[in-house]
């Protein structure tokens, strides 16, 4: 899921070099969200391991 948002973010950094705003902020967008989800399951495996053990 890292991979999905850093792709997310390499398009809206080439978008905005080009000038596509648009496509930029929705990229952007995706690329922020994913990380999120990414951070959240990353974190919430640790701590069921750490109950786990």
């Amino acid at each position: 899921m890292i991979g999905w948002a850093l792709t997310f973010l390499l398009v809206a950094l080439i978008a905005a070099l080009f000038g596509f705003g648009s496509v930029s902020a929705a990229s952007a967008g995706v690329a922020q969200v994913l990380f999120f989800v990414f951070l959240v399951l990353f974190v919430g495996s640790l701590i069921l391991r750490v109950l786990r053990n």
